[in-house]
């Protein structure tokens, strides 16, 4: 009997782990040139030669230097995920799971801060398609947002019925906010984000707590306002 030969890619690798590998090397060769040399001065060119690889054989696994980016994110998100699940198994108080998630963010982004700093301009564009808002950028971050409302379905906060849907993503807006922050962040080991954190997370937490009371009803409404005009 003949033996039939390994299945290849368009590009040419066997459809084995061999391909993963190819895919895996591209990536990490992009981000360390992203960090490096900054994202705009960073070509698919260039990536390629730094790989090892065919510049088509780089198109084939990534279409664009847009497609690394969202590889970027979807990775830091596997990465978040992971360093977030000691203190999710550890803690069941709100304040506590959420202080835990977001200081495990910031140490899974430390090692780009500087890359981020200068890639901030780019997905800052509201049309861009790295924008953490964007269609292209749903996966990362419909991950993210269950990830923050695994940080309130495991905790012991009571929370109002109406709201308690709403607040995974409302996390996930702060979480920005708090990225945000870190990006323009100059302070020592980004300190100052860490208080930040710290400081808000207090107040996240008094405030989940209070929105069981009837008086503040109408800015849980105002709420929703804002999470419907953020999605369209």
């Amino acid at each position: 009997m003949t033996e039939q030969p390994a299945p290849t890619t368009t590009a040419g690798d066997p459809a084995t782990a061999r391909g993963e590998q190819t895919r895996q090397l591209i990536r990490d060769t992009a981000m360390r040139l992203f960090r490096e040399r900054g994202y705009a001065q960073t070509t698919m060119r260039a990536i390629a030669q730094e790989a090892g690889v065919a510049v088509g054989n780089a198109y084939y696994y990534f279409g664009s230097k847009d497609h690394l980016i969202q590889e970027f994110y979807a990775q830091a998100q596997v990465e978040h995920r992971a360093a977030a699940r000691p203190v999710l198994d550890r803690e069941d108080a709100f304040g506590a799971r959420l202080a835990g998630v977001l200081h495990a963010g910031i140490d899974v982004l430390t090692p780009s801060h500087e890359f981020a700093a200068t890639f901030f301009k780019t997905a800052a564009e509201p049309t861009s398609p790295l924008s953490p808002f964007s269609a292209e950028s749903s996966g990362p971050r419909e991950s993210a947002i269950d990830l923050f409302g695994e940080v309130l379905t495991g905790s012991t906060a009571k929370v109002d019925a109406e709201l308690r849907p709403q607040l995974p993503e409302l996390l996930w807006l702060a979480y920005m906010g708090v990225i945000l922050y870190w990006v323009h962040d100059r302070s020592p080991g980004q300190t100052k984000t860490r208080q930040l954190i710290d400081g808000v997370v207090p107040l996240i937490d008094r405030l989940v707590a209070l929105s069981r009371l009837r008086v503040l009803r109408p800015v849980t409404r105002q709420v929703f306002d804002l999470i419907r005009t953020l999605r369209h």
